[in-house]
């Protein structure tokens, strides 16, 4: 774990001249405005119209026309390329709470050419899921990332969105006792919370077990009303008092890596220390790699 830590500068004196005596000035709201993305409607005004002044009417292919005032392409033209009100066009650009609907975020970025990493952006700003995003409970996961756990001299799974074991070595089959050893339901929220083996594996399973329904409803928010999810989640409830009380107490929590410990049946009390990759392109997958302290 990296710590920073912040210094506090000092000795910086002012002295005041003795021909103009000093004057208290309380600071108004006028003074110091909020920034310009205080607000996510203001950010994704902002980040909408930056993008618009970037793009040249040539490269839509419309005439350059007259001279233009301001660079890049104007308002009524991108509304027109959208497929939207321009009124309605220019409210989302000064940033008022209006709603924006998936379908008319991806006509914004279609019209704006977005790189998929700014569509991306747009989409988070916009607290939206966008609709070309596929569906990855239907996608292959890519070969070479199944393939990678292999070459790990280390346990190493991939996960997929719902917590699924799709790939793991033989390290991680050996530590993973009634889980990815022999066959077993390869899910690992099931393994945590209905399998006996993992409360014996697990040291202090209880705050374990909590943390991995907080991250798992972290991690699952974008996709929480999805069939596969909402399946799961159903299950677990019956299945286990404990998933059901806590995923009941709304905790959520930030995937973490950090210290792990086992009571290992064969090699007794061992430590690791655990890190989660995601793939670019395909942040519902994870590569779980555990280091041995």
């Amino acid at each position: 774990m990296y710590q920073y830590k912040l210094s506090n500068y000092s000795g910086i004196s002012i002295t005041p001249s003795a021909r103009r005596p000093l004057r208290m000035i309380t600071p108004s709201s006028a003074d110091h405005p909020p920034p310009l993305d205080a607000t996510p409607a203001r950010a994704l005004g902002d980040f909408i119209r930056a993008h618009r002044e970037r793009l040249s009417p040539q490269a839509v292919g419309l005439p350059p026309g007259p001279r233009r005032r301001t660079p890049g392409l104007r308002r009524e033209e991108v509304a027109q390329l959208c497929g939207v009100s321009p009124t309605w066009y220019t409210w989302i650009e000064q940033g008022r709470p209006v709603s924006a609907s998936a379908d008319a975020l991806a006509r914004i970025a279609v019209a704006l050419q977005l790189s998929r990493a700014e569509r991306a952006y747009l989409f988070e700003l916009a607290a939206q899921r966008d609709p070309a995003e596929p569906d990855p409970a239907a996608a292959d996961a890519p070969a070479t990332l199944l393939e990678t756990v292999q070459l790990v001299n280390a346990p190493a799974y991939v996960l997929d969105r719902q917590w699924n074991a799709l790939a793991w070595n033989e390290r991680a089959a050996d530590l993973f006792v009634g889980w990815l050893d022999g066959a077993h339901d390869r899910n690992l929220l099931r393994y945590t919370f209905t399998e006996p083996a993992a409360c014996a594996l697990i040291v202090d399973w209880e705050t374990r077990a909590r943390r991995l329904a907080a991250e798992f409803r972290a991690d699952s928010i974008r996709h929480l009303n999805d069939a596969p999810t909402r399946a799961l989640i159903d299950s677990l409830s019956a299945a286990s008092d404990a998933f059901a009380r806590f995923w009941a107490s709304q905790d959520v929590g930030g995937r973490e890596g950090g210290r792990r410990e086992f009571n290992h049946p064969r090699d007794g009390r061992v430590v690791y220390d655990q890190i989660t990759f995601k793939p670019a392109h395909r942040e519902d997958l994870k590569l779980v790699v555990l280091v041995r302290e």
